[in-house]
C-alpha cells in the first residue's frame, strides 16, 4: 500500500488552501489532517462547493413565492406549476473545463446539470445554454467555438433530451477564459420530489451508476482558481462523460424512486464522493461511514485520495430503505449499472473514511458541509459611467448598411450553425424552436407549457452592475413574456472574475443588488443557482456575467406566440418609450468602435406594467407575433422578425426631435414589438393606454424587403445572407472577425 504524502505548507497552497484556513483545519480538528483529508478539505471548502465569498450576499435574494416549492439548497430549484406537477430546475457552470478540453468540458457540463434536476425525481424534458467566447481573432477561440457546441450536442442529443434555447456572444474579455452554462428543466409530481437530506441510523449508503476512476481529480478546485499559463496542464482534472450510462442511470433512479426505495439521493458532481456524502450526512444530522473497498473502481491501485476526490461522471449516491435493498439492486442491474453498499448512516456526525483496513478520513462532517469559511471581501463600487446621448454619437451614412452590420455583427448574427446541430425537437413537445425570445416546450400531453430562456447583457453589468443586474432579470422576464407566459421563477449563474480584488467584488455586489431588485420587484424569485468566480487569465478578468435562466408558465401553449411575422397586410405596434438609448449599445460598439457610456436605465415598475399589458393582449388572442427589444434596438427587432417569416414591413420613421440612428438602434428598455389584424389594432392600442402603457401603430407588414421610414429598402434576402453567413464563413475560417 502506498504511503500517504507528508502534508507541507507547500503542499497546503498546492490544494487552494490559504495559511490562515490551514490554521483553521488545525483548530478545528486538533492536529494536522491526513493527505485524504487535505484533500476533503481542499474540495469541500473551495469557492465552487463553499460559496465562501458569496454566501454572504446570497442571503440577501429573494427566494420564496407561493408556487416555490423548493428554494435554493438542494440540487436545483422546485416550483409548482399546477395539476400536480412540478418544475424542476437549475443552472451550472463548466467554464474552467469547457477551455482546456471544450468538447468533454461542455458535455460533462450537460451531464452534471441534468443529474441535478433527475435526482429531485423530475424527467428532463429540455436543456438550455449559454456560451460566451473570446473574440472572433484570437486564434483559439473557433477551436473552443466548435468543440464545446459540439460537446452539448453530443451529450444532449446522446441522453434524449432538446436543448431548445441558448445565447451566444463574442468579446475579448473571454479570450482566456470563456463561459459554459448549462441549464437542464425537468417535470415530476409536486408531491414526490426527493431531496438530499438522509435520515436514519445504520440505513445502508448505495453507489449507483458508472464506476470510479481518475479523472476530474481537483475539478472543483481548479474550477475555484484563476488561470495562469499552466491551464494546458490542467488537462487531467477534465471528466469524461459517457451519456449513454446516464441515460440507464435515469431509468434506473426514476425507477427505484417509484418503487419507494429511496431515503435521501444526491448525484456526485463537483468534489464526487467527498461532497455527495458529505452533504447527505450533515442535511439529516448524522454521520457517514464509508468503506472505499467496496467501491467500484474501473482502474486498479486507486487511492483513498483518489476515489474520494475523482470527478467520474455518471454516478449517484443513496440512503435506501433497509427492506428495499435487493429490490432496488435488482433494478439497477437490470439496466446493467454497479450497485454497490459503501457505508452506513451513524449517531456520530462524524465522517470516517476506511480504505485497506486503515482509518483514512475521521472528520467532523458539519464542519465539513456547513461551517465552511465565510469571507467578507472588501468591495467598491463601480463608478458611473456619464450619459452618452445620440446627439454625442456620430450618425451612420446609411440606416439600411448599419443594420446590415449590426445583424452580421458576431453577437446578432444568426446562431442557426450552433442550435442545428442540437435535437431541438426530440421528445416531440418543442412549441416555440431556438432562436426566438424564449423556447416553449408542451408539459405532457395536455395544453399546458413551459417558455424557457437564458440572457444576460454583460456590457451593462460592467458599465453599471445594479442596472445591469436590473436589466438582466428584466430581459429574461420579458421573454417569457413575449410568447404569452406568466414568468414564475429563475435560475442563476453569477460568473465573474477574482473576488479578492474590491472592484470586482463590487461588481458582484451591485449585480445582485439589482438581480435582487428585479426579482422583488417582478415577483420572479430565484429557487437554484450557481457561482463561479475566478474567471480570469494571467490577471485579466472575463466580463461580469450574471447569467439568468427564466422559467414561466402557459395554460395553452395553443395562444403561444413566436417572432415571426404571421401574415402580410398586419399591423405593427411599437409597445414602450423610446428615448434613444445608444451608451452601452450594440450600435455604439461596432459603428463607432466604442464600449462606453451609462447602460439605459431599468424601471422595473414599468417593465411589469407594459409586461402585464402585453401578456394580456397576446392571451386574448389579439396578438400574431411578439418580440422584446433587447440589443440594436428597434431596427434589429424587426430585421429578426421579417427575416423569421420571410415576410417584409414598411416602418414610419420616427419623431422629428430624436436623432434617426438612436430611434432605429436605441436600446430603451421595457420595449416590445408586436403585430395583429389591423381591424384590431384600436381596440389593443385602447387597452394599452387603459394601463397606462405607451403604444403606437408604427407601420404594416408585408413585401420582400424593409423599409425603415425614408431609408432605402433591404430585401429580405439581403438581410438574411448578411445574418444567416457570419458564423458558418467563420467557422469554415472564411472570414475574421468583425
Amino acid at each position: 500500500m502506498r504511503s500517504e504524502p507528508k502534508v507541507t505548507p507547500e503542499l497546503v497552497a498546492e490544494h487552494g488552501l490559504k495559511p490562515d484556513e490551514h490554521q483553521r483545519i488545525l483548530k478545528l480538528i486538533g492536529r494536522e489532517p491526513t493527505f485524504t483529508e487535505l484533500g476533503i478539505f481542499s474540495a469541500m471548502w473551495n469557492e465552487h462547493c463553499s460559496y465562501k465569498s458569496s454566501r454572504l450576499h446570497l442571503r440577501k435574494l429573494p427566494t420564496k413565492a407561493p408556487w416555490v416549492i423548493q428554494g435554493p439548497g438542494e440540487n436545483a430549484g422546485v416550483i409548482d406549476i399546477g395539476d400536480g406537477d412540478a418544475c424542476v430546475f437549475k443552472m451550472e457552470s463548466h467554464n474552467h473545463p469547457s477551455f482546456i478540453e471544450p468538447y468533454q468540458g461542455a458535455a460533462t457540463g450537460v451531464g452534471g446539470i441534468l443529474r441535478d434536476v433527475f435526482t429531485m425525481g423530475a424527467r428532463p424534458i429540455a436543456c438550455l445554454n449559454l456560451l460566451r467566447f473570446g473574440s472572433p481573432d484570437h486564434p483559439k477561440t473557433r477551436h473552443l467555438v466548435s468543440g464545446v457546441v459540439a460537446g452539448i450536442g453530443g451529450y444532449g442529443n446522446s441522453f434524449g433530451v432538446p436543448t431548445v434555447g441558448g445565447s451566444v456572444n463574442f468579446h475579448t474579455r473571454y479570450d482566456g477564459n470563456i463561459l459554459v452554462n448549462a441549464m437542464a428543466v425537468g417535470i415530476a409530481k409536486a408531491d414526490e420530489i426527493f431531496y438530499a437530506k438522509a435520515t436514519g441510523i445504520g440505513r445502508p449508503i448505495v453507489y449507483l451508476g458508472s464506476k470510479t476512476g481518475r479523472d476530474g481529480i481537483h475539478g472543483a478546485t481548479m474550477a475555484s482558481a484563476a488561470f495562469e499559463a499552466d491551464a494546458e496542464e490542467k488537462r487531467p482534472t477534465v471528466q469524461v462523460g459517457d451519456p449513454f450510462s446516464e441515460k440507464l442511470l435515469l431509468e434506473a433512479c426514476l425507477e427505484i424512486m417509484a418503487k419507494g426505495c429511496v431515503i435521501a439521493i444526491q448525484d456526485m458532481g463537483a468534489a464526487g464522493l467527498t461532497s455527495s456524502a458529505v452533504e447527505m450526512g450533515a442535511k439529516g444530522d448524522l454521520g457517514i461511514e464509508l468503506d472505499l473497498d467496496k467501491v467500484p473502481c474501473r482502474e486498479t491501485g486507486m487511492t483513498a485520495y483518489e476515489m474520494m476526490l475523482s470527478e467520474s461522471q455518471e454516478r449517484m449516491l443513496m440512503v435506501l430503505r433497509p427492506e428495499k435493498e435487493a429490490e432496488a439492486e435488482a433494478v439497477f442491474q437490470k439496466w446493467g449499472l454497479d450497485f454497490a453498499i459503501i457505508g452506513r448512516t451513524t449517531d456520530t456526525l462524524r465522517f470516517v473514511v476506511k480504505h485497506q483496513g486503515e482509518v483514512k478520513v475521521d472528520l467532523p462532517i458539519k464542519e465539513l458541509g456547513d461551517e465552511a469559511p465565510i469571507y467578507v471581501r472588501p468591495h467598491v463600487p463601480t463608478a458611473p459611467k456619464p450619459v452618452v446621448t445620440a446627439q454625442d454619437v456620430a450618425p451612420p451614412c446609411s440606416v439600411a448598411d448599419a443594420l446590415l452590420q449590426l445583424i452580421g455583427s458576431p453577437d446578432l448574427c444568426s446562431k442557426r450553425w450552433v442550435w442545428e446541430q442540437y435535437d431541438h425537437l426530440i421528445l416531440g413537445n418543442t412549441v416555440q424552436r431556438p432562436g426566438g425570445d424564449a423556447a416553449v416546450v408542451r408539459v405532457g400531453d395536455g395544453p399546458k407549457g413551459l417558455a424557457l430562456t437564458t440572457d444576460v447583457t454583460q456590457r451593462y453589468c460592467e458599465a453599471d452592475p445594479v442596472q445591469g443586474g436590473r436589466q438582466a432579470v428584466a430581459e429574461a422576464w420579458r421573454n417569457i413574456t413575449a410568447t404569452g407566459a406568466t414568468p414564475l421563477a429563475l435560475t442563476d449563474n453569477l460568473n465573474f472574475g477574482n473576488p479578492e480584488r474590491p472592484e470586482i467584488m463590487g461588481q458582484f455586489v451591485g449585480c445582485l443588488q439589482g438581480i435582487g431588485e428585479a426579482a422583488s420587484a417582478l415577483d420572479f424569485p430565484i429557487v437554484s443557482g450557481n457561482v463561479s468566480l475566478y474567471n480570469e487569465t494571467q490577471g485579466r478578468g472575463i466580463l461580469p456575467t450574471p447569467s439568468i435562466g427564466g422559467v414561466g408558465l402557459i395554460d395553452d401553449v395553443g395562444k403561444s406566440v413566436g417572432v415571426a411575422f404571421a401574415a402580410a397586410g398586419e399591423a405593427i405596434v411599437l409597445v414602450g418609450e423610446s428615448r434613444g438609448w445608444l451608451g452601452q449599445s450594440v450600435y455604439l460598439a461596432q459603428t463607432c468602435g466604442r464600449e462606453d457610456g451609462a447602460p439605459p436605465p431599468v424601471d422595473l415598475a414599468c417593465e411589469r406594467r407594459n409586461g402585464d399589458a402585453v401578456r394580456a393582449a397576446i392571451l386574448k388572442g389579439a396578438v400574431t407575433a411578439c418580440h422584446d427589444l433587447s440589443d440594436g434596438g428597434l431596427a434589429v427587432a424587426l430585421a429578426e422578425m421579417a427575416m423569421a417569416a420571410g415576410v417584409g414591413a414598411q416602418i414610419a420613421d420616427g419623431p422629428a426631435d430624436m436623432p434617426a440612428h438612436g430611434w432605429w438602434f436605441g436600446e430603451d428598455q421595457a420595449r416590445y414589438i408586436l403585430t395583429c389584424r389591423k381591424a384590431d389594432a384600436p381596440s389593443i392600442l385602447s387597452a394599452f393606454a387603459a394601463a397606462g402603457v405607451p403604444a403606437a401603430a408604427i407601420g404594416e407588414t408585408g413585401g420582400d424587403a424593409l423599409r425603415l421610414g425614408a431609408e432605402r429598402p433591404i430585401s429580405l434576402l439581403d438581410l438574411s445572407k448578411a445574418h444567416e453567413n457570419w458564423l458558418p464563413d467563420y467557422m469554415r475560417g472564411k472570414s475574421s472577425a468583425t
